[in-house]
């Protein structure tokens, strides 16, 4: 609710029944105006700040906090943790806001919310964008009472009491621990005196909080829950994308060492055996008929005809024409698909790491014959997404099984099940056609044929409810060129084939601006400018230029380097942030080149978390590397033939720069999104560098791209 000059007070109805609910202080409160005040929302939404809008009618349900008597505080968090660091980031917040160590902070990941409505996705780089100001929010309304029930215990005034490190002193020397008042703040008739929150303060040098989890093994993923009676089970899947069972040998299969029980499910035949190793060998022997896929004829051939096919020529041939090919590129999280699920008669429990847990919550109960309340769904951390945990492909067939063998289950993917049956960037063709006048671009026209990538998650609802559509909608508001061209011409068509696509990370901009920051080069090395003032000229925004100036700079941009070694540069601007990317490339042999150095200058406004800013820009780096030279997928009669790390060849640490600098350009303003931001830019250094160090062009991606091993049986 608004007061009389438009900010957001708490709703005293919803305030009481939180209060009256909770042991000790929990609190549940709405942003200021402040919040949009802060996103930089122009004449213009991009793809997060749909999000945002969509999530906009519930976000005053958004955070929940409480203090707790031992004096840490606990936050629930509405959104997935993959590996992105997005609990540290929340809790550095909510400790500079409350000012208690960071440490003191218990960040979790909140069940479903079917209440929530589109305010529990995680995607399109916009966690921080949509929490930041709900966190500090509902931490100052924390603070504020943690004060006003100390100033009671002690019978002074508010302003007489300072908060720092977790305790509370008043002027007198008087201290306690706030876990001393949380009882007592958590007082419905408390007289609080609210302000506005602080100004954040650095906490740069704060590392991850689970980091020590994750290197002991001791971090929780799905399949290291213990639910009771839950045993292991792998699904033997078909030849094919697609292919439903037509008969298996069950008596065969039950007949096998370690086999429990055998389900047929929509997705395969589903084994459960005492171990994993045990279901495993039974899934490989088993006996199964099969029926035909839905692309059974298809092959890298065939679907790149298709999108060839699907652009539509040009009216008129540009002074630069260019055609690039994107092959599938699989997720490849370190953590397979996994899920625990416990299916009763009338209820149901299932376990996994969903980035849209209330569509994952609807479909399971839809599945089962359950009523959606009957269905709790717990968001699990888990070991990496990239996009892929959009999809609940395990949760659901978890429950599934769970149902048909009538006993808990404990679902894993192998490897080779989640490269050739999980999901995947889809294959896209670019075409160009660029004119120019002698000096700059009078006109720019990229056409592109992609397979449709499947926006069934969620996110194509929260679409319709934020701007209408999907597919095109995401390429419209994510997709820009930043530079003051004339009549600049972008378009998208996509190309239905029944594939298991999906976003991967920076969904439509990898490829698209990463192939036009190479058609860029081409056009300034035609106009014999150099690629990086022909940048700085041509971009209109001045946070734009101070990316690529830091990044030209630190660099070393200009200076010379023996032959065979040549420096790339890209730009990328989305989610309200920016970055310039320079790499330093050795191609003396051009079969086996290497990134050796690489420059990464970042504006992402408000920094929360400068070393996790730090960690997202290396990963996107990593992947445009990895893509780009080497990293893709085949696909041959209707399926991926790459089955496991060792053939979808992904960089290595022997592929990956010894020496990367990011450089973080504070512009201020209010956060922006930095999770996908750092891959166009570094698809389209890698691949400038490239060119410029072997005077060849480049048509296709990855560039080595051969099937060098012996695909895994079918």
């Amino acid at each position: 609710m608004r007061d009389e000059k438009g900010e957001s007070v708490w709703s005293r109805r919803a305030f009481l029944t939180t209060l009256l609910i909770a042991p000790t202080l929990t609190v549940a409160v709405s942003p200021s105006a402040s919040a949009q005040d802060a996103s930089g929302l122009g004449d213009s939404m991009d793809l997060g700040d749909v999000f945002i809008a969509a999530g906009k009618p519930t976000e005053h349900l958004l955070v929940v906090l409480d203090v707790r008597a031992d004096g840490t505080v606990g936050l629930v968090i509405p959104r997935a943790e993959v590996g992105q660091g997005l609990t540290t980031s929340l809790a550095m917040l909510v400790a500079d806001e409350l000012d208690v160590p960071v440490s003191a902070v218990r960040a979790s990941l909140a069940d479903a919310r079917p209440e929530l409505l589109f305010g529990q996705m995680t995607g399109s780089s916009n966690s921080i964008r949509s929490m930041y100001w709900p966190v500090r929010h509902a931490a100052a309304g924390v603070r504020a009472r943690l004060i006003a029930a100390a100033a009671v215990t002690w019978t002074v005034l508010p302003d007489a009491i300072s908060l720092r490190e977790g305790v509370l002193t008043a002027r007198d020397g008087r201290s306690m621990g706030i876990g001393s008042v949380a009882v007592a703040a958590a007082d419905p008739l408390l007289r609080v005196v609210s302000g506005p929150p602080k100004q954040q303060k650095s906490l740069a040098g704060t590392g991850r909080l689970d980091a020590r989890a994750m290197v002991t093994g001791t971090h929780e993923y799905a399949l290291d829950l213990e639910v009771p009676g839950a045993l292991p089970v792998v699904v033997k899947r078909p030849p094919t994308i697609g292919a439903r069972v037509d008969g298996v040998d069950e008596a065969g299969l039950r007949g096998l060492p370690g086999v429990v029980d055998v389900a047929v499910i929509p997705t395969g035949v589903a084994i459960m055996a005492e171990t994993f190793g045990q279901a495993i060998d039974a899934a490989a022997a088993a006996q199964v008929t099969w029926t035909a896929g839905t692309v059974d004829d298809e092959n890298d051939e065939s679907i790149r005809a298709r999108l060839h096919g699907a652009v539509e020529p040009f009216d008129t041939a540009g002074d630069l024409e260019a055609r690039f090919d994107f092959a599938f590129v699989s997720h490849a999280p370190m953590e397979t698909n996994s899920a625990v699920a416990d299916v009763r008669s009338d209820s149901a429990e299932v376990w996994g790491s969903m980035q849209t847990p209330i569509i994952a919550k609807q479909t399971i109960a839809r599945a089962l014959g359950l009523p959606v309340p009957s269905v709790t769904v717990h968001v699990v951390a888990g070991g990496g997404s990239f996009g892929r945990r959009l999809f609940f492909d395990a949760p659901l067939e978890a429950a599934r099984i769970s149902k048909a063998m009538g006993r808990p289950v404990r679902l894993m993917w192998t490897r080779v099940d989640d490269m050739r049956h999980g999901r995947a960037r889809a294959a896209s063709h670019h075409r160009f056609a660029v004119r120019t006048d002698g000096r700059t671009v009078s006109s720019f026209d990229h056409r592109i044929a992609s397979v449709a990538t499947d926006f069934s998650h969620g996110f194509g609802e929260a679409l319709t409810a934020g701007s209408g559509g999907s597919g095109r909608s995401v390429y419209a508001r994510t997709v820009v060129t930043p530079y003051r061209f004339g009549g600049v011409q972008e378009s998208l068509r996509e190309v239905d084939l029944p594939m298991n696509t999906g976003s991967w990370r920076s969904v439509f901009s990898a490829t698209s601006r990463g192939a036009a920051e190479i058609v860029v080069d081409r056009v300034a090395a035609r106009l014999g400018i150099d690629p990086v003032e022909f940048r700085r000229v041509h971009l209109e925004d001045p946070r734009h230029r101070a990316v690529l100036d830091a990044a030209a700079s630190s660099s070393g941009w200009g200076n010379p380097l023996p032959a065979g070694v040549a420096r790339g540069v890209g730009f990328h601007a989305e989610y309200r942030s920016c970055a310039a990317v320079v790499v330093e490339i050795d191609a003396v042999d051009p079969e086996r080149p290497r990134v050796r150095r690489a420059v990464i200058a970042v504006d992402v406004g408000t920094v929360i978390n400068p070393l996790g800013l730090k960690a997202q820009m290396l990963g996107g780096l990593t992947d445009a590397i990895s893509t780009t030279l080497s990293a893709g997928l085949h696909i041959d009669a209707g399926l991926p033939v790459e089955g496991s790390f060792s053939q979808f060849h992904y960089a290595r640490q022997r592929d990956s720069p010894l020496d990367v600098e990011v450089v973080v350009v504070d512009s201020g303003g209010g956060p922006g999104g930095a999770g996908e931001l750092g891959v166009p830019p570094a698809v389209g250094a890698v691949a400038n560098a490239y060119e410029k160090a072997t005077g060849r062009e480049i048509t296709s991606f990855p560039l080595r791209f051969a099937v060098d091993f012996e695909p895994f049986p079918r």
